[in-house]
């Protein structure tokens, strides 16, 4: 099993969120949140003040797959979020020990 960790720009969320329906990927977890990459923020002005945004805003998913999916997860994540700008995000793969779905009990691949 692999978890998938990617990191994109909010407005990109359901776009993924459809990408991912339709390889079969039947369960995600969204969080929102804030950060920055080699852009480290921008500049703003508001009411004739300059201030710098340092967080941008982003969105989190998390998704655990079977290691046959796992390649074209990363891919249908990556061609749904790319806008082609600075800021588009990042995906990271990271392999998993045991999955146990509470309510049943099932195990590892039967658990997601």
């Amino acid at each position: 099993m692999k978890k998938i960790e990617a990191i994109i720009k909010p407005f990109k969320l359901d776009e993924v969120k459809e990408a991912l329906h339709e390889i079969g990927v039947s369960g995600i977890t969204v969080t929102e949140a804030k950060g920055f990459g080699r852009q480290k923020g921008h500049t703003e002005l508001y009411r004739g003040a300059e201030y710098v945004v340092d967080f941008l805003p982003k969105v989190k998913l998390e998704v655990i797959v079977s290691d046959g999916i796992a390649e074209r997860v990363v891919e249908a994540i990556a061609a749904a979020a790319q806008t082609g700008r600075i800021g588009d995000g990042k995906i990271f793969v990271s392999p998993i020990e045991s999955a146990l779905r509470i309510r049943t009990g099932e195990k590892d691949d039967d658990a997601i």
